[in-house]
């Protein structure tokens, strides 16, 4: 019994490892985004839409420093925050917002942002069992 106990240690560490790094990763990028839209370079001159890619990017990092915190309890408001701004990029894409980033781009390029979400999640849920 003991002995399999030891075995999981390395894997647990790396997996809390793996969970930092992504984590850490999302953070400084929605930090640096965050940063772009107080000094009014957001995606958009839409107020509104600046104003809730702000929020939800707020929300996706405090979500995921609960995340690295161990609280799985976090796993949900992470999802629903990014899948909000995953959605924020679906309407300005079909909405005709005034933004640049859906120039040239085909609309499920933005499934891309769930890549680190579900790597995270299953690296989690994985350590946890």
């Amino acid at each position: 019994m003991f002995e399999s106990i030891s075995h999981a240690e390395p894997l647990r560490f790396v997996l809390k490892g793996v969970i930092l790094l992504l984590a850490g990763l999302l953070i400084f990028y929605h930090a640096t985004m965050l940063v772009d839209l107080f000094r009014g370079q957001g995606l958009s001159s839409d107020a509104r839409y600046n104003a809730i890619q702000g929020v939800l990017r707020l929300a996706i990092m405090v979500s995921l420093l609960f995340v690295v915190a161990g609280r799985r309890q976090a796993l949900l408001p992470m999802w629903i925050s990014i899948g909000g701004l995953v959605a924020t990029q679906f309407w300005a894409h079909w909405g005709n917002l005034p933004v640049d980033f859906t120039a040239g781009r085909h609309p499920l390029s933005y499934l891309k942002g769930f890549i680190f979400p579900s790597i995270i999640t299953a690296a989690f849920l994985y350590r946890s069992a």
